[in-house]
């Protein structure tokens, strides 16, 4: 095992550790974790996860991020673990099995359970408009850019805003960027990024939305208003919703929102890719709303073996190890792509998005060896997790870089590479 040139002192101490949690992988780590197997016996291949290993290490060696763990579950059972690099270079200190890192976006598919749970429950249909339950957006408007004289030209929205468009990024929202200063600084001065999930919810109603309707889809804030809408349908608060109806029935002890005050030994520090391809430590306190702040879009922290439970459950269609979450259809209507005809999912063709993760819906034309019907979602701090029920697999990616789409990419081809029947 190669340990990092600038930590060659510490080189074989990180040997042992590793050759440690090989050994655990033939076994459940944790008294709960997943059953396990040998690739062979699931039908991946050995050579080919050895190919995906070297390529993550590579981003390690070569200084690129901290430290990976990756984990691919088939047929229910974790076949192929890879822990490899340090959670803080500088300190030293080993990535671990259990290190807890940033899930950023991968917090939306949680969301997303969680109101698909209340949905079951027959509190709302995804039909609705927003202004069922949010009143304040009776009287949005749409941004339609200035006039002659530098004022805001303002639509009436074709439609209402639906719970179907909040899901699927197709509100007319955005992330704070409105494509006009003016607006931006405005919303900046505001600081609803900061503030309670009903004050952000009804404090966006105040912005005009940046296109109409079900017309464009944008990536934006639209998880953060679910998780206000998990508040207002259940009278719990959203973090308390998730604890008790999500990461406690999962077995996620290691799963919370927001982040310990000064950064502990098992959470790993961000790095940031730089334009000229250098990388550099984000300060620990330079998250603000990881601290303070419970969002729907972008809090959670968890684990790689905590989140590979939550995408099981996804997996089997709403259950795991008896436990049930979701039904069945109500999974698969999650996993299918609810854009309107003619609405793309970013720069990509070949995926759509679905009630809060996206969907591949022709492998060739995205340019990844893929599966149709797969569905996932990826973080800012280059986490990913992807469910595959036609191969039957989940995979879990965790580190710390933001700007490490390059890693994903990688990590999504070599993983679907591997399975062999």
């Amino acid at each position: 095992m190669r340990a990092p040139s600038e930590y060659a002192a510490k080189a074989a101490r990180f040997a042992a550790m590793a050759a440690l949690a090989t050994g655990l992988y033939a076994m459940p780590a944790l008294a709960k974790d997943r059953p396990t197997a040998t690739p062979e016996e699931v039908g991946l291949s050995p050579s080919q996860l050895e190919n995906l290993d070297a390529k993550m290490r590579d981003y390690v060696d070569s200084g690129k991020t901290g430290g990976i763990v990756t984990m691919i579950a088939r047929h229910g059972k974790i076949a192929h673990v890879d822990v490899y690099g340090w959670a803080d270079r500088q300190t030293q200190q080993p990535m671990e099995r259990d290190t807890v890192v940033r899930m950023f976006s991968m917090t939306k598919p949680v969301a997303s359970v969680a109101l698909l749970m209340l949905y079951e429950e027959g509190k709302f249909q995804l039909t609705d408009p927003l202004e069922n339950y949010i009143p304040e957006f009776a009287d949005v408007m749409v941004f339609a850019g200035r006039d002659e004289n530098g004022e805001a030209i303002l639509e009436k929205p074709k439609r209402k805003i639906t719970i179907q468009d909040v899901f699927r990024h197709t509100a007319g929202f955005s992330y704070g960027d409105f494509g006009d200063d003016q607006i931006n600084q405005t919303w900046e001065e505001t600081g609803l990024r900061l503030k309670s999930q009903e004050e952000f919810a009804k404090g966006m109603a105040s912005f005009p939305l940046i296109y109409q309707p079900g017309e464009k889809w944008v990536y934006s804030f639209a998880h953060d208003m679910q998780a206000y809408l998990v508040e207002y349908f259940s009278g719990m608060s959203f973090a308390e919703f998730c604890r008790t109806r999500i990461f406690e029935p999962l077995d996620m002890p290691s799963t919370f929102f927001g982040q310990p005050v000064e950064r502990p030994d098992n959470y790993a520090t961000l790095y940031r890719k730089e334009d000229n391809g250098e990388v550099s430590t984000v300060p620990w306190d330079d998250q603000p709303r990881y601290g303070s702040t419970i969002l729907g879009g972008s809090g959670m922290s968890s684990t790689a073996r905590d989140y590979l439970q939550f995408a099981q459950m996804l997996l089997n269609r709403g259950e795991l190890d008896g436990t049930r979450l979701l039904e069945p259809r109500t999974v698969e209507f999650m996993a299918t792509n609810h854009l309107p005809q003619g609405v793309q999912a970013g720069d990509f063709v070949g995926r759509g998005y679905g009630l809060g993760v996206e969907v591949v819906t022709d492998p060739a034309q995205y340019g990844f060896p893929l599966s149709k019907g797969q569905f996932g979602w990826s973080g800012a701090g280059a986490t990913h997790f992807y469910v595959d029920p036609k191969e039957d697999v989940v995979a879990v990616l965790v580190t710390q870089l933001r700007g490490g789409v390059e890693l994903i990419y990688d990590f999504s081809t070599l993983t679907h590479l591997a399975v062999q029947d």
